[in-house]
């Protein structure tokens, strides 16, 4: 947590997190100066996306229920929750009218994201606003109440567009964001309605970019890092800063730069809400707060003959070159392949291209000392990548790339998954006789994939699992972009992690020769193990 001082320039009273916990997102009040992450809902569900009502009163959220995504509203005063849709389409991401009376909001049968809008009374049946074979999504309600920026990839890559409610036709419809400063996402308006903000990833770089509508031929300027902005007020706002494993908060003045250090986030963030004046009615949440989540596994791992190191273990069930992890890791990953298997309807870790790789099995060049040595790591297979059930997402967090896997759920209705918000990287892109493909090691997809995706990244993270940054050469050599792989790290370095399984004079240079010296075979599986 921040300094006093510090958390005195945090630019809202409350502020409402959809955090990844475990198998599952949740919603979490906090705020710098009063309150820590103080749990909202709980239960064996997903909700995502919260957005307070313009009097701070009201969050309007987005939940899963057995046949898909439905928007629901909760109080404030007393924590009770209604239903605003019921019907087997993906709804999410609301964001209020000014007047609060109406509310515009993603909404996916299964084809494609558009936005609607409805009143929040449920008076009326609801109207669409686009009807773009692109995805258009997270919309943020102007104060003025008669425009409405979203993100769109009608031009291609994900951009902020303005839709005038006074226009029609084409002529709604308005580009702020520009292309060459990268894929743009989650806009946000300043109480006044004079500024936009939004993230987007410039050079490799994610930044905060605010346009000025009182100057709209300017082009927007970038303030600082982040990936997903909320105003409190005219001149301050917060922002999510990506981490390679996990998120953080911080806020900045427009005017005058940085103004709250990191406030590090304990899970993937599946949305963000700020209100200036909303307070925490603490009696309606108290059943919530008091919840304490089940440890997703429990580590059972114990050392060996020697003493001092673990064995490494069989994987059951699972095709894989050698079916091995490490004593310390094989509960997380039976915990993963349990969530995942139910997440997406199919065994997504039966089959791997790696998990435990012995010393004397040597990896490509350059991955000489990779976590795979060390059994705390397993590596998903590319099969499904060509075969359309799996996609990878580039998430660039300087000064290093990332990737964010998803796979395609097997039940398309709306019960598993949920649509894809990002275009994926297609590495074979370099392939097809662009050069400029051929340098940057592949290129945006032309089009957000249809249908419904489970993100493994964040699950994974949730148990504990980290993914890796691809290494320098990536580009030129696909091996190197470790989009695939995952590792049990829990705060060791890569020596300290292969001295649990293996002597210290058998670390210091993995060999492709088969040197008896330094084999490690694993030991006949115990009973029960």
């Amino acid at each position: 947590m921040p300094s006093p001082a510090a958390a005195l320039h945090y630019p809202g009273g409350l502020t409402v997190l959809a955090l990844q916990e475990g198998a599952f997102s949740q919603l979490f009040a906090f705020s710098p100066t009063a309150l820590s992450l103080t749990r909202l809902t709980a239960g064996a569900t997903d909700h995502i996306t919260p957005a307070f009502s313009p009097d701070g009163r009201f969050l309007a959220y987005a939940a899963r229920r057995a046949h898909g995504w439905d928007l629901f509203l909760l109080s404030l005063a007393d924590g009770t929750a209604i239903p605003l849709t019921d019907d087997a389409a993906y709804d999410a991401a609301p964001s209020w009218s000014p007047d609060g009376r109406w509310l515009v909001y993603e909404h996916d049968e299964g084809e494609n994201l558009d936005l609607y809008i409805r009143p929040a009374d449920g008076g009326q049946a609801p109207i669409r606003l686009t009807v773009s074979p692109a995805a258009d999504y997270a919309p943020a309600w102007g104060p003025q109440g008669r425009v409405i920026a979203f993100v769109s990839t009608r031009e291609g890559s994900p951009q902020i567009f303005l839709a005038n409610l006074d226009e029609a036709g084409a002529a709604r419809f308005l580009r702020l964001s520009r292309p060459q400063d990268g894929p743009a996402r989650h806009p946000a308006w300043s109480p006044d309605g004079r500024y936009l903000a939004w993230g987007q990833t410039r050079a490799g770089v994610p930044l905060i970019f605010v346009w000025d509508a009182a100057h709209p031929d300017r082009p927007a300027r970038a303030i600082g890092m982040g990936w997903w902005p909320q105003w409190g007020s005219n001149d301050t706002l917060a922002a999510v800063v990506r981490r390679p494993n996990g998120a953080a908060l911080t806020a900045y003045a427009p005017q005058r730069g940085l103004a709250l250090p990191l406030i590090p986030l304990p899970g993937t963030v599946r949305g963000f809400a700020l209100h200036p004046t909303a307070s925490f009615a603490a009696l309606a949440f108290r059943a919530a707060a008091r919840l304490t989540p089940t440890p997703a596994w429990t580590p059972a791992a114990r050392l060996n003959e020697t003493g001092k190191r673990f064995d490494v273990v069989p994987l059951h069930g699972v095709q894989v070159p050698y079916p091995w992890l490490s004593d310390a890791a094989d509960e997380a990953f039976a915990a993963l392949r349990q969530v995942l298997a139910a997440k997406a309807g199919w065994d997504v870790l039966g089959t791997l291209e790696n998990a435990y790789v012995p010393l004397t099995a040597p990896l490509p060049p350059g991955l000489g000392q990779d976590w795979l040595y060390t059994g705390r790591a397993f590596a998903l297979p590319v099969a499904p990548l060509h075969a359309g059930w799996m996609v990878v997402v580039r998430e660039d967090i300087a000064p290093y790339t990332y990737w964010r896997v998803f796979v395609r759920a097997k039940a398309q209705d709306g019960s598993q998954g949920e649509p894809l918000h990002a275009l994926p990287w297609d590495f074979d892109a370099r392939n097809g006789g662009d050069i400029t493909a051929f340098e940057q090691g592949g290129a945006y997809a032309a089009a957000v994939p249809p249908g419904y995706w489970v993100d493994v990244t964040a699950l994974a993270q949730a148990l504990g699992w980290e993914r890796l940054p691809a290494l320098p050469n990536w580009r030129a050599y696909i091996p190197a972009a470790r989009f695939n792989e995952f590792a049990l790290r829990q705060g060791l370095t890569w020596e300290e992690a292969m001295r649990q399984i293996f002597p210290a004079q058998a670390i210091p240079t993995p060999t492709p020769h088969a040197t008896p010296a330094i084999s490690v075979v694993p030991p006949t599986p115990t009973p029960g193990r």
